[in-house]
This record gives structure tokens, C-alpha cells and sequence, in this order.
């Protein structure tokens, strides 16, 4: 029997039957469902007995965690102390998969919202894990602004920019060529169906329900992408694979439960966190293939909107912040630290709940001592000091 070597996180609490159709797909293309674990992330109101019959009637190997079995695992693993990390009632709960990834070693993980499912025609954990050994020539993209749209391919007479996208950056002059590529540590699937947008941007597409009135297929994208060096983009975590290497440097951000009520910029940011090692470190991430199908349900684009207005200023600056920083680390922890340094002592009065950026800097530093008491490291250090007298 093969052993799991990707940890496939899933945040639910309403469509956990996504998974049938994930390891159908596996199955079809005949990926081995041996090398998953699941690891959803759910809450105490949800039913967790029947989340654990489905893994157990799939015969897949995985654990559902609610809060009150994650303060369990926190308490196991010797980590209390952090449990602030991972936010209460919000997608960015996503983190504990990151610490749970990191305690176990396995190589890989993946992200999965539960409102998406895979495109029968193609193998989708397959073509993830290919990305992430791609090596060879590929488009790349720049734009005068240093972002890359995600979605700026066939949109000419209606471009959508997606969530997270800055609003000072739209209408970029883009510069579209070929670069060799390789040491890919990310690879992000897009989406059909419904686009990843902001509440803003639905608004102005005419939607009411959260959703958009814009619609992607298949047709819409081209080539696979990377974003130039010095280019970032937005990073959705909904259909994600990448390396567990990158974890220091991917924290997905304390949204939500905090006392500005910022939300929804949880992996927008740590995309930026990720893109900023990348760079530094000569890492690349991959986008396009394999695309999921996103069924979002429809809500209110106005509760969306009172979700995203809290951060919307801080959204057009943070990418600036940790623009510079972690210049000469040589460590996804380094440029980490560097990033968290920036925003923790940082002086952003002048923005619209400007300390929330002090707050999340100040939970990086505690993201990365997280890890450290995961790894052994503290004893580590105490034993060699030891060693040293």
C-alpha cells in the first residue's frame, strides 16, 4: 500500500460530497488514492460523524477536524499556545491544514473549496503534481504595473480582474513572452463557471447574489502562465497544490476574527507572502491547468461587500510593503520574517484600520515559532547550545 504523500485540505461546512467526485476523477485517470489524505476543517455545528463515513465508505485515508478536535491536535502537538493562529468561523481556518501538513511531513499538499469539483477530461490531482515538476518553457507575464491578471486571457471587450486584484493596478500595459522555467513550488488551478471575483467588481457586473453575471469556460484560457520576477498576483486557495517547503512563507492571514473586521483577503495576502519568496528565492508559480468547475452559492453581494470594505485600502498597499523585504534571506522562514518585520512595525495610520497590518505582521512572527516548536527546533537549539558549553 502506497502512503500519503498529499494532504488535500478542505475547508466545509455545507458540500463535503465534493470529495465523491475528487476521488472519482482520481480514480477515473487512474491517480492512486493511496498517496491522499483528507483533512477537512469544519465546525462543531457540523456533522462530523457522517464527514468521517463518507472518507471511511471512499476508502481514503483522512481526519475531520472541528474546532473543538483542533484544540485537541494543538494540545498533542504542543502548540496551545497558537491556537489564535487559526482564526474562528472563517476560510482562513485553511492554516491549520498548513500546521497539520507540517507535523506530517507529507511533500505536498492541495486545496480544495468544497464548492468546486473537477473537469472529467482531465486528471486533476495528475496535472497538479506535473506542474509541480514542470520544467521547460513557458509563458510568462508582465505588466508595467507589476501585477499579472489571472484572468486576462480572451476578456479583451470585458476584462474581469479577480479578488484581491488592486484597483490601482487595473488597465496594465502587459508584456507576454516565453521564459524557461523550472523549481515550481505552486500550482494554481483556475475556474470555470463562476469567476473569483470581489463584491465591488459582481456589483458592477450586474449580480446581486454574489456571484456574476460573467460567466468563464474552458475556452477562456490559453496557455498555462507564470507571473514574471517582481510581478505579483492574486493566489486563490480554492484549487491550490503546492510543496510543503513554502509553508513558512504562506500563512494564510487571521481574517475575520479580529476586531477591525477585515476579511476575505486570507490568501490573497499569502499569495503575496508566497510570491515575495518566490522571487527572492528563484521559485515559480505555475497557473492554469488543471481548472475546476466553481458552483459559488448565491448570497448577498452586499454581505460579501461588508466583508471585503474593512481591508480594501490596506489590499492596494500591502503588496508594497513586503515589496523590498527579505532581500538577502535564503529561507522561506527568512523572508518571512523579513515581511512579518515590515507590517509589525509599520506606521499605517494614514490607511483606513491601518494597525490591522501591525496585527497580522505580529501573527507572522507567532506563525513562524509555530513551526519551529512543530519541527523540534526550540530543543534543537537548546540541546547544540548545550553541546557548545
Amino acid at each position: 500500500m502506497t502512503e500519503p504523500d498529499i494532504c488535500v485540505v478542505v475547508p466545509t461546512i455545507r458540500e463535503w460530497d465534493c470529495i465523491e467526485d475528487y476521488v472519482a476523477n482520481a480514480r477515473e485517470h487512474g491517480f492512486d488514492t493511496d498517496r491522499l489524505e483528507f483533512v477537512l476543517v469544519t465546525e462543531d455545528f457540523c456533522p462530523t460523524d457522517e464527514m468521517q463515513a463518507m472518507l471511511d465508505d471512499l476508502d481514503v485515508a483522512g481526519s475531520v477536524f472541528d474546532e473543538a478536535a483542533r484544540e485537541d491536535w494543538y494540545d498533542a502537538n504542543g502548540i496551545s499556545e497558537y491556537s489564535h493562529l487559526v482564526p474562528a468561523a472563517s476560510h482562513a481556518q485553511t492554516s491549520f491544514g498548513l500546521l497539520y501538513l507540517w507535523a506530517h511531513d507529507h511533500p505536498y499538499c492541495l486545496f480544495i473549496d468544497d464548492d468546486t469539483l473537477p473537469h472529467d477530461d482531465v486528471d486533476f490531482f495528475g496535472t497538479h503534481m506535473e506542474n509541480l515538476q514542470y520544467e521547460g518553457e513557458l509563458t510568462e507575464v508582465a505588466s508595467d504595473e507589476q501585477w499579472v491578471n489571472v484572468l486576462y486571457q480572451n476578456f479583451d471587450e470585458h476584462e474581469l480582474y479577480p479578488r484581491g486584484y488592486p484597483y490601482s493596478a487595473m488597465d496594465e500595459e502587459r508584456e507576454v513572452g516565453t521564459t524557461h522555467v523550472e523549481n515550481v513550488v505552486a500550482s494554481q488551478g483556475l475556474w470555470t463557471n463562476v469567476p473569483d471575483l470581489d463584491a465591488v467588481r459582481i456589483l458592477m457586473d450586474g449580480d446581486l447574489q454574489g456571484q456574476a453575471q460573467t460567466r468563464t469556460s474552458a475556452e477562456d484560457f490559453g496557455e498555462d502562465f507564470v507571473a514574471a520576477r517582481e510581478n505579483y498576483l492574486t493566489v486563490c486557495s480554492m484549487n491550490l497544490a503546492f510543496r510543503r517547503e513554502v509553508v513558512p512563507a504562506f500563512y494564510q492571514c487571521p481574517m475575520d476574527d479580529n476586531a477591525w473586521d477585515v476579511g476575505r483577503f486570507d490568501d490573497i495576502w499569502s499569495g503575496l507572502f508566497l510570491k515575495r519568496a518566490c522571487d527572492v528565492l528563484g521559485k515559480r508559480i505555475y497557473n492554469g491547468d488543471p481548472l475546476c468547475e466553481h458552483n459559488k452559492a448565491a448570497r448577498s453581494t452586499f454581505g460579501d461587500l461588508a466583508n471585503e470594505v474593512p481591508g480594501l485600502e490596506l489590499n492596494e498597499h500591502v503588496w508594497e510593503l513586503v515589496d523590498d523585504a527579505g532581500a538577502d534571506a535564503d529561507s522561506y522562514a527568512a523572508v518571512m520574517d523579513g515581511m512579518a518585520t515590515a507590517l509589525a512595525d509599520g506606521d499605517f495610520d494614514d490607511w483606513e484600520n491601518g494597525e490591522f497590518l501591525n496585527h497580522v505582521g505580529e501573527y507572522m512572527h507567532d506563525w513562524l515559532d509555530a513551526l519551529d516548536e512543530l519541527d523540534g527546533l526550540p530543543a534543537r537549539q537548546k540541546a547544540a547550545a548545550l553541546a557548545d558549553d
